[in-house]
């Protein structure tokens, strides 16, 4: 980015504070924000005339109001399709991890309180023959049901429409237009779908309530799907028979009552987290400006109309 623009960069790899992303913004002719960094209307507003595009670093835009860019005239872009395979590899991880107590069984080594072998001691639960009920099935959620499919597990999914029969056919899955229905059969859900106004809270205390005892609930989305107060109440209770999180609703702060929770594995939003994804998200933030400057329509752009 040096090499081809007048960047200033953040080099501390720590969030801006609001007093950096003013100061930035009012000077900047593109921004390149990542999640950490809230773009609301009132910020847009300090940016003066000289800001023409935001350039996410990230294939989520919650984080940035996207009418209030577009109605000021910016172009907003994002990274999508490079998270794909790493996520769904995490979502996969977690599904194992929860469901045959990894994290669990690998705290005990690590304390050196292993004593042997015995045959009811800490069992979990095999995947083969489960039922995946996936939640939102675009790129990541698709990636996930055939790494599901490959562990022998039955794949169903809950989207706005059903996929073409050429997906369904290759990943042989189960569409439920009704989500309450599906979620009261499965084994395990999996949350795949963007935050928006409408999956805000999508597992509230009700849909966590429809869920099976024996159910494990995994997120690698993000964390305003799920009402968390709400979940760490269920699990208190042991209504639910796991939980796998990557995302949390004010993070980076999780519910204390889904801290130090033999059945709840958390990991710190590690979704994207390899070099590959991280050097592809930023060739396509590059790729977008690029194209923008030119006077072409960026590859990547985000408008009100696609969330």
């Amino acid at each position: 980015m040096r090499e081809l623009f007048d960047a200033e960069l953040n080099l501390k790899d720590e969030p801006f504070s609001r007093a950096a992303l003013e100061d930035t913004i009012g000077r900047a002719e593109v921004l390149v924000p990542t999640i950490t960094d809230r773009i609301d209307a009132d910020l847009l507003s300090k940016s003066g005339g000289q800001l023409k595009m935001i350039a996410n670093f990230g294939a989520g835009v919650d984080h940035i109001d996207v009418e209030a860019a577009v109605g000021r005239g910016l172009i907003v872009t994002n990274t999508p399709g490079v998270l794909t395979e790493d996520t769904a590899d995490l979502a996969m991880g977690l599904i194992l991890a929860v469901s045959r107590r990894l994290v669990e069984g690998a705290g005990v080594v690590q304390k050196g309180e292993f004593s042997g072998w015995t045959p009811t001691w800490m069992c979990g639960r095999k995947l083969w023959g489960k039922r995946l009920g996936i939640v939102g099935m675009g790129r990541i959620g698709q990636a996930l049901a055939r790494r599901a499919r490959a562990f022998g597990m039955q794949v169903h999914y809950h989207n706005r429409k059903p996929l073409s029969p050429m997906i369904v056919e290759d990943l042989q899955a189960t569409w439920w237009d009704d989500l309450d229905a599906m979620l009261h059969r499965m084994d395990i859900i999996s949350l795949n779908c963007p935050a928006t106004r409408e999956t805000h809270h999508l597992m509230d205390a009700r849909r966590l309530a429809l869920l099976a005892p024996h159910a494990i609930l995994i997120n690698t989305a993000r964390g305003e799907l799920i009402d968390e107060a709400a979940l760490a109440e269920a699990v208190g209770r042991r209504a639910l028979g796991g939980v796998g999180l990557d995302v949390f609703e004010q993070e980076p702060v999780v519910h204390p009552g889904l801290l130090n929770r033999a059945e709840v594995v958390l990991m710190p939003h590690l979704g994207s987290a390899t070099l590959e994804s991280r050097q592809d998200m930023g060739d396509r933030v590059i790729a977008n400006i690029m194209t923008f400057q030119t006077g072409h329509r960026p590859p990547d752009r985000v408008i009100p109309a696609m969330l």
